[in-house]
């Protein structure tokens, strides 16, 4: 039995004074950056979210349009252990599809929908100060060699004031993960590793992560066998066991970070599903996978 709008507000309530005046990260990927029927949706989730009480702060990915970029410009994407090898030109790319686009949307829409978005790169106030990543072994062709993954960069160190100061001034600030490292070069950095690092700077209570996925699924050919909760002490062991493989494993290993750095619960959804931010927030049933430590 469908239930009645008054009843889905009354389920909403402890939610909304639960959460109320709590930050929230939420990561924009997938469909979710793609498609803009999907995005705007969720920016007006993301802005109810801001005028129920909440404090929202967007960490956006791009990958599917920084490959489209590079190939109609016929360079060839190339990845070394699920992250993208960058040298001067395609960081170049990534800059102007990070930066210049998908972040300019998104907060053109919240702007839209009658909220107030900043759009941040990690360069920004030095908000993200990070290192290049060390050289990454890989095996071809049974020989094992170093690559060099090139302006690809790992979080040193968050500033997290810029942020806190928008958040609490009824900003929603957007975040692409552009970072610079001491001597002022850009580097690019996964937003799923950017995501769970502010979150646990800003001391968000919740990191939640749209994806393409329904969630974790015990098989992954089979959306019902999607799994609602998991423990932080349970990751290695689903890891082990193949349930988290590909590319869900960097995912859930960033969520696993936050949730070491203070934040109390991580959210993987499936950004396309209508609505899927708000009824895993403020419904009992949920639509995605939590993730969480045990108090």
């Amino acid at each position: 039995m469908m239930l009645k709008r008054e009843d889905i507000l009354i389920e909403a309530l402890p939610y909304i004074r639960e959460f109320h005046d709590s930050i929230m990260l939420i990561k924009m990927g997938g469909h979710a950056i793609v498609d803009p029927v999907i995005m705007e949706k969720i920016i007006q989730d993301i802005v109810l979210l801001k005028y129920v009480g909440i404090h929202p702060v967007i960490v956006h990915g791009g990958g599917p349009e920084i490959t489209e970029k590079m190939e109609r410009m016929g360079k060839k994407p190339e990845f070394v252990a699920g992250l993208r090898v960058t040298d001067d030109e395609t960081l170049e790319i990534a800059r102007m599809v990070l930066v210049g686009n998908v972040n300019s949307k998104i907060v053109s829409l919240i702007s839209r929908h009658g909220g107030k978005g900043v759009g941040l790169s990690g360069s920004d106030g030095r908000l993200m100060v990070a290192k290049k990543l060390a050289l990454q072994r890989v095996t071809v062709g049974g020989v094992e060699r170093d690559v060099d993954l090139g302006w690809v960069g790992e979080t040193e160190v968050v500033n997290p004031e810029l942020v806190m100061i928008l958040a609490g001034k009824g900003y929603i600030p957007v975040i692409s993960p552009i970072a610079m490292d001491e001597k002022g070069n850009d580097l690019n950095v996964n937003a799923d590793t950017v995501a769970g690092d502010i979150a646990s700077a800003i001391g968000a209570k919740k990191l939640i992560s749209l994806t393409d996925v329904p969630g974790i699924l015990r098989d992954q050919k089979d959306p019902g066998t999607r799994i609602s909760r998991i423990a932080f002490d349970d990751i290695e062991t689903l890891i082990a066991d193949n349930i988290i493989s590909g590319g869900m494993i960097p995912k859930v290993k960033s969520s696993a970070a936050a949730l070491k750095g203070g934040v109390r619960q991580v959210h993987i959804i499936d950004g396309a599903s209508p609505h899927s931010l708000l009824i895993e927030l403020f419904t009992n049933e949920g639509i995605g996978t939590m993730i969480y430590r045990k108090e």
